[in-house]
């Protein structure tokens, strides 16, 4: 069950637990078009995947990073100083390989395909997760915008939705890390799911949203590769 969470913060927040990040890096980058993996397409002059390790390490809540590689990804390993291991066929394999190698009791999941997450952002799901003793996760997400239409076969419309309660869901997503190690424990379920939080939710875990900007995108198309370019050179 997922639920939104005001932004207001409490005035007294728990000590912050261990904290492990895992970051899936193995996607093919087919549909960029990469002709390699995404994780090591460059964008604003530098891989995609250095921006999500330097952000990682800029949270002062994480300790430790993992990253699930695609084939040949150890030599990124010796490169930035972080431990990687082979992912897996769909991205919750490779989730489920990189958190067996974490010692935090929560970890924060996010897909390298992401190169403008913050550290701001990654400290924010952590500490919403810290003070929430109940939940098992949460989650960056962004309100949708667009109005949402459903199709049957072919392109007939449906049904429209309401968007009022719709989130164009991101990462980073922080979990309790045993209610995430259960979620991925089922091998079966793995490829269907399109999110970690999916699967936490069907094993009746709570998580709340955190919302965010709708600039943290994901790189999936040459489109989406220009836009990251425009808003990291911006940055710098």
């Amino acid at each position: 069950m997922s639920c939104w969470r005001s932004a207001s913060a409490p005035q007294r927040r728990p000590p912050s637990p261990s904290v492990s990040a895992v970051i899936a890096a193995a996607g093919s980058g087919e549909r960029l078009g990469a002709g390699g993996p995404k994780a090591f397409v460059e964008v604003a002059g530098r891989r995609m995947l250095d921006w999500s390790v330097d952000a990682f390490r800029g949270a002062a809540a994480v300790g430790e990073i993992v990253v699930a590689a695609p084939p040949g990804g150890e030599e990124f390993a010796a490169e930035q100083g972080v431990v990687t291991v082979s992912g897996g066929e769909h991205r919750s394999e490779s989730v489920a390989r990189a958190l067996a190698l974490c010692g935090g009791e929560v970890v924060v999941v996010h897909d390298a395909a992401r190169p403008l997450v913050t550290p701001g952002l990654i400290d924010a799901v952590v500490e919403e997760l810290a003070a929430e003793e109940d939940a098992a996760g949460v989650i960056a997400a962004t309100p949708v915008t667009d109005t949402i239409k459903q199709a049957g076969d072919g392109d007939r419309v449906e049904r429209t939705l309401e968007r009022s309660g719709l989130w164009a869901v991101q990462t980073p997503q922080a979990f309790r890390a045993e209610a995430l190690r259960e979620a991925l424990s089922d091998p079966d379920s793995l490829s269907e799911a399109s999110d970690d939080a999916m699967l936490v939710e069907r094993r009746g875990g709570r998580i709340l949203i955190h919302s965010t900007s709708p600039d943290n995108i994901k790189v999936t198309t040459p489109f989406d590769l220009r836009v990251a370019e425009l808003i990291l050179r911006e940055r710098a």
